[in-house]
């Protein structure tokens, strides 16, 4: 038995019987276990990922035994609100967290990543209203999917991008359809880049109605209920095992509850990110980096040319270019953690700047890594070592919004609109 199969040993998610909706008022009616995010917790969950990681990237297999791990460190239940029984998180810690999963195992990181977006972002709708009700998910509903989180992996995801439209965050009307029907809602569609696919609990899918103003918004959407059909169109430069394939959605029922749309002329814009959330994705990138620059270190250490007689280590053009990653690191760095606990004190400014935070930390991570790769030359490129899976990972970064274009028009058009004031 490999080492995967023996960590995915009850890392699949199974069905919880009868007695979910009795767990689920037990979760609302007690706070949820204590979540250890001191650094020697999170250096052990990243050396657990780092165990499985390169066999899931050769694989491209769904990291089950990673999420198992992430469970069991109580991290996909980050996010959850206090209404629920979590514990506020904030942007900084957010970031520690991201960075070490990211440095582990990224595609686990990423696959983290989405559901701790959906649970913050139904603590965000409660706490502006106080009211369960008005969450993005039904309150009972989401009680179960906190209950279900106790027991199991829960991976929730919004599945957003379609094949001719793209990405959501560059306009346009999702041509994902969902129809009243006497007992609720019908859904179909065909969704692009599913990240999590095979492995969700539950799809938070967007769409719209034809109605003249539409309802636009995400349908819940239990996975195993009948009409989801999973293509496997994923087989990408990196990030292989973060299951982003197509789903396709026909005739799905759903309750009533289960989407609650609002019209179009009254939607939020979909530009601009989600403020000190969005750096978490940043750190995961810079985690990559940082593992790229530990095996850097180590090949530089053990590498002794027979022509040198001594570690490459103790060259000056090898501690040369390893300063240049660090400070290309420590650049990154202090722009995450930087903006992070401005955010946390509550600097407006530092959200707005957020946007171009994942730029500078992004293209920071990725300069490290090629400098590194450069630097070693046909060992760098070699399946058998770390690095190039590293580049790999890396320069994903990219297509992650807010893309480099958006944020510097985005920026811009700011500056450029102080003319005269």
């Amino acid at each position: 038995m490999t080492l995967i199969e023996r960590q995915l040993q009850d890392a699949r998610p199974g069905d919880l019987g009868a007695n979910t909706a009795e767990r689920a008022e037990e979760a609302a009616a007690r706070p949820l276990p204590p979540i250890d995010l001191s650094p020697a917790a999170l250096a052990a969950v990243t050396a657990k990922l780092a165990e499985t990681a390169a066999e899931y990237d050769r694989t491209a297999e769904f990291p089950w035994a990673g999420i198992q791990v992430v469970h069991d460190a109580g991290l996909l239940r980050l996010g959850i609100g206090e209404t629920y029984g979590g514990t506020k998180v904030s942007s900084t810690e957010f970031a520690r967290v991201f960075q070490a999963l990211g440095e582990g195992d990224p595609s686990v990181a990423l696959l983290t990543a989405m559901t701790v977006f959906q649970h913050a972002f139904q603590a965000q709708a409660v706490a502006a209203t106080g009211d369960g009700e008005k969450g993005l998910w039904p309150d009972a509903l989401y009680r179960r999917l906190v209950a279900e989180s106790l027991e199991r992996p829960t991976l929730v995801n919004a599945i957003r991008a379609e094949p001719e439209l793209g990405a959501p965050a560059r306009g346009g009307l999702p041509a994902t359809r969902v129809e009243r029907t006497e007992t609720g809602w019908r859904l179909n569609g065909h969704k692009g880049f599913g990240t999590g696919s095979e492995g969700l609990a539950y799809h938070a899918v967007w769409a719209a109605t034809d109605d003249e103003d539409p309802l636009i918004g995400h349908v819940i959407v239990p996975a195993g209920t009948p009409g989801i059909q999973i293509i496997e169109t994923w087989d990408h430069l990196g990030l292989r095992a973060t299951s982003t394939h197509d789903i396709v959605y026909t005739n799905v029922e759903v309750p009533f509850d289960n989407f609650r749309g609002v019209p179009v002329s009254q939607a939020p814009s979909e530009k601009g990110g989600a403020g000190g959330l969005s750096l978490s994705i940043s750190a995961l990138y810079l985690g990559i980096a940082r593992a790229a620059q530990k095996f850097f270190t180590t090949f530089a250490n053990e590498r002794i040319p027979s022509s040198l007689g001594r570690p490459i280590a103790t060259t000056e053009r090898i501690q040369s270019i390893a300063g240049e990653i660090e400070a290309h690191l420590v650049q990154a760095e202090e722009v995450l953690y930087g903006l992070a606990g401005r955010i946390d004190a509550g600097d407006a400014d530092a959200l707005q700047r957020s946007l171009l935070a994942k730029l500078i930390i992004t293209r920071s991570a990725i300069t490290a890594v090629q400098t590194a790769v450069a630097a070693l030359g046909n060992p760098g490129l070699t399946r058998n070592n770390p690095l190039e899976r590293h580049l790999r990972n890396v320069l994903c970064s990219r297509v992650h919004p807010p893309q480099d274009d958006a944020a510097l028009v985005i920026a811009g058009k700011r500056v450029l609109s102080s003319y005269g004031a």
